[in-house]
């Protein structure tokens, strides 16, 4: 149970690493297009090559289909977040898109039946005023937000709760890098029908593009989706949503130790609030000598 936790949380880091590594390539001169096409094509290239010398499983087609078509949520979310960020502050767009901390819990419980402990509706309190400082939403003010940006910070959200969801109910009895590499190839056929692949024959991949294609490939795609494939299905939506707030912790001090942006008190403040609501539930399981899923 706990390596199934540490592996989710590593890959919730692992996510949050992606923002810092975005933010280079965007200032290498390559486009949104350009970074989460290749960042597609190398997490799966990477995937594969990891079946090939690491896997003797053979899959049915009643195993990889669905597999394929849960890659679509990730695919749709990282259009759906890119697309946001065109419209809406940052900081706003990160606040949109963690709301799937509380979808994934009401997800669960609707379709499961099962009303959130406590301890998860204590986290989720924490989660989101922690997620509001951490982001920076407090020094905004007041702006004037496009509902377009907006609705689709939200539908990333979704998308990115559904990934979350069916990554521990899918064909779970696939082993993970298998199953990683069937949901990356749906993604990448999503991302190449939204974004012509123009960066495989236009020189950007020779020009650098591939440097961070392959980061980004790892760090966004191959690393997260292993970790919650093998994860998700010993912990369950709700707990799995509340681990995967680790994300935003790990953007907010890399942004600040890596690309020396400013970060407040207020913000350091919310990354601690954060990292403690990600805390609380395993705390409480702790004290009354279980572990188990809250």
């Amino acid at each position: 149970m706990w390596k199934a936790i540490i592996l989710v949380f590593l890959g919730a880091c692992s996510y949050g690493m992606l923002s810092t590594f975005v933010k280079f390539a965007y200032d290498a001169g390559f486009e949104p297009g350009e970074v989460v096409g290749a960042q597609n094509l190398f997490g799966t290239l990477i995937s594969l090559v990891l079946v090939l010398t690491l896997s003797r499983h053979k899959m049915k087609p009643g195993q990889w289909v669905p597999l394929l078509m849960v890659g679509l949520t990730t695919g749709s979310t990282g259009i759906l977040y890119y697309n946001s960020l065109q419209t809406v502050p940052a900081s706003i767009a990160i606040v949109l898109l963690f709301q799937f901390t509380w979808i994934g819990v009401i997800l669960e419980a609707v379709l499961e039946r099962k009303r959130p402990s406590r301890s998860k509706a204590v986290s989720l309190v924490l989660l989101l005023i922690g997620t509001g400082l951490a982001s920076g939403v407090a020094n905004l003010g007041s702006i004037d937000l496009p509902v377009v940006g907006v609705v689709l910070g939200l539908l990333s959200a979704v998308t990115y709760t559904g990934f979350i969801y069916f990554s521990g109910k899918v064909s779970t009895g696939v082993p993970a890098i298998n199953r990683t590499l069937m949901m990356n190839m749906g993604g990448l056929l999503l991302v190449f029908v939204y974004h012509t692949p123009s960066f495989i024959w236009n020189g950007a991949l020779g020009e650098g593009l591939w440097k961070y294609a392959l980061l980004v490939g790892v760090f966004g795609i191959v690393i997260p989706t292993v970790c919650f494939n093998y994860g998700m299905p010993k912990l369950g939506t709700g707990l799995g949503s509340i681990l995967g707030a680790a994300e935003l912790p790990v953007a907010v001090v890399l942004s600040a130790a890596v690309l020396k942006e400013s970060v407040s008190l207020v913000q350091w403040a919310g990354v601690l609030l954060i990292l403690f609501g990600i805390a609380y539930p395993h705390l409480r399981r702790g004290k009354a000598g279980e572990l188990k899923p809250t």
